[in-house]
């Protein structure tokens, strides 16, 4: 018997027109590897005994894997809602835009929000559902925000915020 889980909450589903395409083409790629993987699985199946297969066991973990993926992107990717167009009012944060920030300590951060299917915090794309993302939403340059992150409470200063078109 399983450990109860609660669902998870639901996910924004809003996402740029740059991170639709790449959910895209992952699903196309996923496709192609599950076809390769799919030949390897048989050929390894045709060693003889599968319960010591060590070859078997990996590609057909693999394959779960795979196959795990490929039905998650199948079932998001017509949920979505792609945002296109800017704002029309570009002097306040909202979905898609690049934000500036300068810390307490004068150190200056770049962010982009975006849907939570695209975050990569390295490259300063973080999720709108995140409390970064939160507090910056429907804010202006030189609005001071608070953030509770693991090292405590941060202060933040807005001062930039540019949308690509």
């Amino acid at each position: 018997m399983g450990r109860y889980r609660p669902p998870a909450p639901k996910k924004s589903p809003y996402i740029t027109l740059e991170g639709f395409e790449r959910l895209q083409a992952e699903l196309e790629q996923r496709w192609k590897l599950r076809a390769e993987v799919t030949i390897a699985v048989t050929a390894a199946a045709a060693e003889g005994d599968r319960s010591e297969n060590a070859e078997y066991i990996y590609r057909k973990k693999q394959l779960r894997e795979i196959d795990s993926r490929i039905r998650y992107l199948q079932k998001r990717l017509p949920d979505l809602t792609v945002v296109e167009k800017p704002p029309t009012d570009q002097s306040t944060v909202f979905f898609g835009a690049w934000v500036t920030l300068e810390d307490e300590k004068g150190i200056s951060h770049k962010y982009r929000i975006v849907g939570p299917d695209e975050l990569d915090p390295k490259q300063g794309l973080i999720s709108m559902d995140s409390p970064m993302a939160k507090a910056l939403l429907k804010k202006q340059i030189d609005d001071e925000i608070q953030v509770t992150t693991p090292q405590g409470e941060q202060s933040y200063f807005i001062t930039d915020i540019q949308y690509e078109s």
